[in-house]
């Protein structure tokens, strides 16, 4: 098996991977793969059981004004590669199936992505802040993001 994106693309195929837009080379992987959001659920276990991609290193968002964007790295130890994967999400509404069911590891990282970028993970187990307080209602990496004066804010303080 050749781990570029030509055998990516074959093996993806061969496995029945649903929801696959494009897969490209991409520099330090063995190829991006952009699919569409409603695909997530029935992707991630393929590219688990079927591909060997067993490891989620991280997951992030930007935020692209008229679209987000989501992305996962994943690592297969079998291969020693990593599989970069994207999908474009709606500016109005960004979310998506949370990738947590498949891959633990993935609970931290999506919460972040939520917390600072704004992308809702659909069924995610914990949905909660990390690192702004409790009842913070903005999201700091979002292109429309203000500084706003702390009088300004209404939040709950935790006390731990």
């Amino acid at each position: 098996m050749e781990w570029n994106a030509e055998g990516v693309r074959a093996q993806l195929a061969a496995a029945g991977a649903p929801g696959i837009l494009s897969v490209d080379p991409f520099d330090g992987a063995a190829a991006r793969v952009r699919f569409s959001p409603e695909s997530a659920s029935a992707l991630f276990p393929v590219l688990r059981d079927a591909l060997g991609f067993t490891h989620l290193s991280t997951v992030g968002g930007i935020d692209w004004v008229e679209r987000y964007e989501v992305f996962y790295l994943l690592w297969s130890d079998a291969a020693k590669r990593y599989l970069l994967l994207s999908a474009d999400l709606d500016a109005k509404t960004p979310h998506i199936e949370t990738a947590s069911t498949v891959w633990p590891s993935a609970n931290w990282h999506e919460r972040e992505a939520w917390e600072l970028v704004g992308i809702g993970f659909d069924h995610h187990p914990d949905l909660r802040h990390l690192l702004m307080p409790d009842g913070y209602s903005f999201h700091p990496l979002q292109r429309s993001f203000k500084l706003h004066e702390p009088e300004d804010l209404e939040v709950k303080v935790r006390h731990v």
